[in-house]
């Protein structure tokens, strides 16, 4: 668990440093844009990779136990969450309705995955990241985030929706190789 609980340390540590213009600013200026951007990443992967191995290898605490209905609804809240997560990154018109679709697709997935998951470990993992994403919005938002005003061709939209649908495609295929467990269980 120490392990799990020191790569969110480091992830989160960089992460919410925009938050602290005092602190984010000069020194990033000091540093480059260039050399803060590489810093940031490398900081944020290793913390994500450490974070990773100590879930996995946390030992199985139980909180509480998800039953068939919470599960169900997991694959249910990862659909929206992956297509909000690939809309984020494309020029779409989720911007001018959502100030924050990428921070949203990590709130989905954070609770779609505390609804499946009810041990110690999942829940630090999984909390932490929907702490944090409302942690960011509001964040942003004090620091002026607002909505896209500008609309964007249909055809991004689509395009978007497209590639969330293929990303959550891929994670149920992916999901039992990577976590071990299927993403979508089966019924009975």
């Amino acid at each position: 668990m120490t392990l799990l609980i020191l790569g969110l340390l480091l992830f989160f540590a960089v992460h919410t440093l925009p938050s602290f213009s005092s602190v984010y600013q000069p020194l990033r200026d000091r540093l480059g844009m260039l050399a803060f951007q590489g810093i940031f990443s490398l900081i944020a992967v290793t913390g994500l990779v450490l974070a990773l191995i100590g879930k996995r290898d946390a030992p199985i605490m139980p909180v509480w136990e998800p039953n068939e209905f919470t599960m169900s609804l997991a694959p249910g809240l990862m659909l929206p969450a992956a297509m909000l997560l690939v809309l984020a990154y494309v020029p779409s018109n989720v911007k001018r309705y959502l100030r924050h679709p990428m921070l949203t697709a990590v709130l989905l997935w954070s609770v779609a995955h505390l609804l499946a998951n009810g041990h110690l470990a999942a829940m630090v993992f999984f909390g932490s990241f929907a702490v944090y994403s409302v942690f960011a919005m509001i964040s942003a938002n004090r620091r002026g985030a607002t909505k896209s005003k500008e609309t964007k061709s249909m055809l991004w939209d689509l395009a978007g929706a497209g590639g969330g649908i293929a990303l959550y495609a891929l994670g149920v295929f992916l999901h039992p190789y990577l976590f071990g467990v299927p993403a979508i269980l089966p019924k009975g």
